[in-house]
C-alpha cells in the first residue's frame, strides 16, 4: 500500500500512519524513512512506543532492540512503559537476561522514572523462580529515586515468599516495611494474611488482624473485609468456630465500627445438626454478619463479592450482590465479570450467558469488552466453541 505523506511531519501523524500497517517490518520501513523525507523531523517519545510495541507484539526481538538502541541515542524523553513492554516482550521468548540487560541500561536512557519496568522485571524474576537475581535486583534499586512506589515492590517479594509458604519470613519483610518509610496498603495486608492462614500460622494471623485496626482500618472501612473474611473461614476450617466468632466481635467493634445492633453474640446453634457443627453454614452466617456490620460502600462489596466468585462460592457472591442493590449501591462490570468466569470454571455456560442477557440489562449495567471476551472464553475452555460463535460472532 502507497503512503501518501504529509506536506509537513508531525509524531502523531507519523504513529498513526505507523499503527495502519499490517506488516511490522513495513511500519518500521515507514518509521526509518521518516527522517530521511524530511530532515528537520525528529521521533520523540510516543512514536518510538508505537513501533517498539508494534515489533515486539509481532515478535520481531531483533529489530525491537535496534529500535530502543536508536532511542537512547536520540536522548528523547520516553515512559517508564516502553521499556516495562519490552521487559514481557523479552520475558516470553525466553530472553530473561536481555530483560535485565535493558533495565540495567536504563541510567543511559532520558527516563526518569523506573517505577513500572522494576516491579514487571521484578514480577517475571519471582514467577521464574529466579529468587536469588531478584533479590540482588531488588537491594540495588530499592532505594533509588528512579524507584517511586515502594509498596508495590514489596508486595511482590512478600507474595512470593508466600508463595514458597515462607510466610515466616514475608512477616519480616511486612515488619520492616516501616523502618523502610513504607506504608503497608490493604493489598500488603490481604497477600500477608492468606500466606500465613495458608501456612497455618494462625496465631501471626490473628495479631496481623488486629494491627488492622489501628493502621489501615481507623475509618471503620468495609474494604477490609474480604481481609477479615480469610482469617475468620481459616479459624472456621481448622473447628476453631468459638475463636472465630470471637475475632468476629472485635472486628465488629473496632474494625468496622458497626452500628451496636449488630454486636451481640452471633447464634450458631442452628448449624449443629446431631452434634456436629456444619462448618460451611457457620461460615456463611459470619459472611453475612460482616456484610452488614460493615459502613456500606461500593468498593467493599466489590471486594467481597470478587472475592466469593474466586472462591467458587457463587451463592456467597449472589448474597453480596443483593445485600449490595438493597442498600441502593450499583455493580460493576468487574463482579459481573468474575461471576462469569466462577460460572464458567463451574461448567454452567448457560446460566454465564444469562448474566449478559438478563440480569446485567435487570440491573442496569452496560456489559464490557473484556466480560464479553471472558464469557467466549470460558464456552471455547468448554468446548462450546460452536456455540459461542453463533451467540457472540
Amino acid at each position: 500500500m502507497n503512503i501518501r505523506w504529509p506536506r509537513l511531519l508531525t509524531p502523531t501523524q507519523l504513529s498513526q500512519i505507523i499503527k495502519s500497517q499490517k506488516n511490522p517490518l513495513k511500519a518500521l520501513q515507514i518509521f526509518r524513512e521518516a527522517k530521511c523525507r524530511y530532515p528537520g523531523y525528529r521521533h520523540n517519545g510516543p512514536v518510538y512506543n508505537t513501533i517498539i510495541s508494534i515489533l515486539g507484539n509481532s515478535g520481531r526481538i531483533a529489530e525491537m532492540k535496534e529500535v530502543i538502541c536508536q532511542m537512547r541515542d536520540d536522548s528523547c524523553e520516553c515512559r517508564d512503559s516502553v521499556f516495562a513492554g519490552a521487559i514481557r516482550t523479552y520475558s516470553k521468548a525466553g530472553l530473561l537476561g536481555e530483560a535485565i540487560a535493558l533495565f540495567r541500561s536504563l541510567p543511559q536512557f532520558n527516563c526518569v522514572n523506573w517505577t513500572e519496568s522494576f516491579n514487571t522485571l521484578l514480577e517475571i524474576m519471582v514467577k521464574e523462580s529466579k529468587l536469588e537475581t531478584a533479590h540482588l535486583l531488588f537491594v540495588e534499586n530499592f532505594s533509588s529515586w528512579e524507584v517511586k512506589s515502594r509498596t508495590q515492590s514489596l508486595n511482590l517479594l512478600i507474595n512470593a515468599l508466600c508463595q514458597l509458604n515462607r510466610s515466616d519470613l514475608a512477616l519480616n519483610v511486612f515488619q520492616e516495611m516501616y523502618y523502610q518509610c513504607c506504608n503497608p496498603d490493604r493489598e500488603t495486608y490481604r497477600i500477608l494474611m492468606r500466606g500465613l492462614c495458608q501456612d497455618g500460622r494462625l496465631n501471626e494471623a490473628t495479631h496481623l488482624l488486629y494491627s488492622m485496626f489501628w493502621r489501615i482500618s481507623q475509618r471503620g472501612s468495609s474494604r477490609d473485609v474480604a481481609i477479615y473474611r480469610i482469617l475468620l473461614d481459616t479459624l472456621c476450617d481448622n473447628g476453631e468456630v468459638e475463636e472465630a466468632v470471637n475475632i468476629l466481635g472485635k472486628v465488629l467493634r473496632k474494625g468496622l465500627k458497626a452500628p451496636k445492633r449488630y454486636h451481640k453474640h452471633l447464634d450458631l446453634s442452628e448449624c449443629y445438626s446431631g452434634g456436629r457443627a456444619d462448618i460451611t453454614s457457620m461460615k456463611v452466617l459470619i459472611n453475612e454478619a460482616l456484610i452488614r456490620g460493615g459502613v456500606p460502600n461500593t468498593d467493599g462489596y466489590i471486594t467481597m463479592a470478587n472475592d466469593l466468585y474466586s472462591e467458587g462460592k457463587i451463592n456467597g457472591g449472589d448474597k453480596v450482590l443483593s445485600e449490595m442493590q438493597d442498600r441502593g449501591f450499583r455493580p460493576s462490570s468487574l463482579v459481573f465479570e468474575a461471576k462469569v468466569a466462577a460460572l464458567c470454571r463451574d461448567g454452567r455456560f448457560d446460566d454465564a450467558v444469562a448474566v449478559l442477557e438478563r440480569e446485567m440489562v435487570e440491573k442496569n449495567c452496560v456489559p464490557s469488552v473484556k466480560l464479553y471476551n471472558a464469557v467466549i472464553k470460558g464456552l471455547s475452555e468448554g468446548r462450546k466453541s460452536t456455540f459461542a460463535i453463533r451467540k457472540f460472532l
